[in-house]
């Protein structure tokens, strides 16, 4: 499925956008850490394609650091990233359709964040396995530690992810360690550290969060901690909102078995918030 190219103004990342012929609403999708935006394409369960199908216009970029992108392979200040999300959903601001967010893991905090701080023109919010609680079980040495060494050393290997928990499917995590534009490295000391203080500093900001919001997370997810996703559930006010619960469901959920219901499940609450 082709793109087109889309700037936008003030980030650096390279942007990509995915017409609907008939567009019923706009959808900003935010990869994870080490991926890059047309991994939705071909893998996800063909997520674009399907909302493209179904009348959602999708705009996503490769986020600083990753993909066809500049910068450093994953080392990023994910507060840079939060900058680079306000400008893409500025250049969306004109146009007339419902604007709905999909973040998923490393993503899903930065479509949080941006959300949180500002929620004008946003008629809904997913998150996918969205690391919400990072570093919960971090001894309070590390923690103090993290900025520090992020200062020093930004591109210093640290936490090392591995792919056994990415999916029950053999083919997908196959296709995960072959794919060559994804990023196989041990997580960059900058990264971590700026996803743990970014992490904490958004729960005060929930309390005010009256969008519409579907969470979708597996409960053996080892990658980001499903209680983050509980949690966040229980602190926001909005009065439309669904946890989409995947027992026993990995990391990327709509390349695990569940997938078929996990990508329905957000195609009808698009629907359902565009009828």
């Amino acid at each position: 499925m082709q793109s087109q190219d889309w700037t936008v103004p003030g980030a650096p990342g390279r942007g990509y956008v995915w017409r609907a012929q008939t567009p019923r609403g706009n959808v900003l999708l935010t990869h994870g850490f080490g991926e890059y935006a047309g991994r939705y394409v071909d893998r996800y369960h063909a997520l674009i394609p399907t909302l493209v199908a179904q009348g959602f216009t999708v705009y996503a970029a490769d986020q600083r650091g990753h993909g066809a992108s500049g910068g450093a392979r994953a080392v990023v200040d994910v507060r840079e990233l939060v900058q680079d999300h306000f400008a893409a959903r500025e250049a969306l601001r004109a146009d007339p359709h419902p604007l709905f967010l999909l973040g998923h893991s490393m993503g899903g905090l930065v479509t949080a964040a941006s959300a949180a701080r500002d929620p004008r023109g946003i008629s809904g919010v997913i998150l996918s396995s969205p690391a919400l609680l990072v570093g919960e079980n971090e001894p309070a040495l590390v923690k103090r530690l993290a900025p520090v060494i992020a200062r020093l050393a930004p591109g210093l290997p640290t936490t090392d992810l591995g792919t056994g928990g990415l999916s029950r499917l053999p083919e997908e995590v196959a296709a995960y360690e072959a794919d060559p534009r994804m990023y196989h490295g041990k997580v960059p000391a900058l990264t971590g550290a700026s996803m743990l203080s970014l992490s904490a500093s958004l729960w005060p900001l929930y309390a005010r969060w009256t969008l519409p919001t579907l969470v979708v997370h597996g409960t053996a997810d080892r990658l980001t901690d499903p209680r983050g996703s509980q949690r966040f559930m229980q602190a926001i006010a909005s009065g439309d909102r669904e946890l989409h619960v995947e027992e026993g469901g990995y990391h990327e959920l709509l390349n695990d078995e569940p997938r078929e219901r996990v990508r329905a499940r957000i195609v009808d609450w698009l629907r359902a918030h565009t009828a």
